[in-house]
């Protein structure tokens, strides 16, 4: 199998990374905007923002969806990156029940060794630690420190590259496991985690990798799910096709809730494991969803125009009655939201977001909407409260209302929805 070169520079990239087709089509054009979790301080609110394309196309033949423009690694991922896992408590039980149900899967041993890469605060490993296995994270970013100190998670504060796959290997031996959630689409140099992967993996050792799902993009108008650190987003068709030109097959596929729908793939070297009947179904669903033609994608489009005239409409309505409008929530893709909706302070006064958040204090890139502690909204009774991480809706709905909020929610996606109950 001839192998292109898997590794994207910073710039154009106007080839599929896995084929190398041109054959690409326009899936949605977001125009340019900020890296959504550049936030900006009171001493950089002031300064140029740097706006990059944020156009995503569409592969027929490998069936990767990508940008078409590839922003430099250190500054989407800054020391200072902001993003915290272990702070929303949907996301951290799903991460250690993650763990609990891979460990009982495989029937891994204790002191297996367990490598997260894009580990963040280690809350990930916290669950297979408590499973009695050897962990180790790698993170770029200076959640490393954090892992380290309140979590107790030896972690490698790096990019997860060759070299430092050998390294780990040369310390820790190869690893059982490797996971990496919401972390396998986001890094440009494809081909240099792949070897890397090849060089960590023990013989009968299994990498899971958890990513935003090209169907459920689709399925659910989430536009926004398209920002700067997702550079690919998968379908099984995809990942399927990648897998084979580095010895490895996917052998165990699910379909798993988390960011309002993730692919679940499992991955072994190949002819390691029996290849589960899923993989043939939901191929098969993927080419009867119309996933990799362009008048599919024509459709999405008008669907997520048509949310964002309501959206936009609510905003100027409540800006004219004297309502307040504002926000819950501040994930990445809240940016995109925004910033793709032209909304800005005059219509949105403030984001809330929970007080221990990285974020609050800063503001968001582009618009410039400040990001405040949450506390606030329960003071306020805003008119109407916007649910960005519209994904967790319903626990934070819920939350609210047992606390006594009285606002009316607004869902941007997967459909405009206003809730008054």
């Amino acid at each position: 199998m001839i192998k292109p070169n898997h590794d994207a520079i910073p710039g154009k990239l106007d080839h599929c990374q896995i084929t190398g087709s041109k054959n690409l089509f326009e899936a949605i054009d977001l125009g340019h905007q900020p890296p959504c979790d550049a936030l900006l301080t009171k001493k950089t609110i002031n300064e140029p923002e740097v706006y990059y394309p944020l156009r995503l196309m569409i592969c027929p033949e490998s069936g990767l969806a990508q940008l078409d423009h590839v922003v430099e690694g250190s500054t989407i991922y800054p020391k200072d990156y902001p993003y915290r896992s272990g702070i929303s408590a949907p996301l951290r039980d799903y991460q250690v029940l993650f763990a609990d149900s891979v460990v009982k899967k495989f029937n891994l041993s204790p002191k297996s060794l367990c490598v997260d890469i894009g580990s963040n605060d280690g809350t990930l490993l916290t669950g297979f630690k408590r499973n009695k296995m050897k962990v180790l994270g790698v993170e770029p970013t200076d959640m490393a420190k954090l892992a380290r100190k309140e979590n107790k998670i030896e972690t490698i504060q790096s990019f997860f590259t060759e070299k430092v796959a050998k390294n780990i290997v040369k310390e820790y031996g190869h690893a059982k496991m490797v996971t990496m959630t919401n972390v396998f689409a986001h890094m440009a140099p494809l081909g240099e985690v792949m070897r890397g992967l090849v060089q960590l993996l023990d013989k009968d050792g299994i990498f899971i990798t958890e990513s935003q799902y090209l169907l459920d993009i689709l399925e659910s108008n989430q536009f926004e799910g398209v920002y700067h650190e997702h550079i690919r987003t998968y379908s099984l068709k995809s990942l399927v096709t990648l897998f084979p030109y580095y010895g490895m097959e996917v052998f165990d596929v699910q379909r798993a809730s988390r960011y309002g729908g993730n692919i679940r793939a499992y991955i072994g070297r190949k002819g390691k494991y029996p290849i589960s009947p899923e993989i043939t179904k939901l191929l098969k669903l993927e080419e009867t969803k119309g996933l990799f033609k362009p008048a599919t994608w024509t459709k999405f489009r008008q669907r997520v125009h048509e949310n964002r005239n309501k959206f936009i409409q609510l905003a100027h309505q409540a800006k004219e009655k004297g309502l307040k409008f504002v926000a819950d929530s501040c994930p990445g893709r809240g940016a995109v939201l925004v910033n793709y909706y032209g909304i800005d302070k005059t219509l949105m006064p403030y984001i809330a977001q929970l007080p221990e958040s990285e974020k609050v204090g800063k503001f968001m890139p582009g618009t410039h909407i400040p990001v405040v502690a949450n506390d606030i909204i329960l003071k306020e009774q805003p008119d109407y409260l916007v649910i960005l991480a519209w994904h967790y809706a319903d626990f934070i709905m819920k939350n609210w209302r047992a606390k006594g909020l009285k606002s009316k929610f607004v869902l941007p996606l997967p459909k405009f929805k206003i809730i008054k109950k």
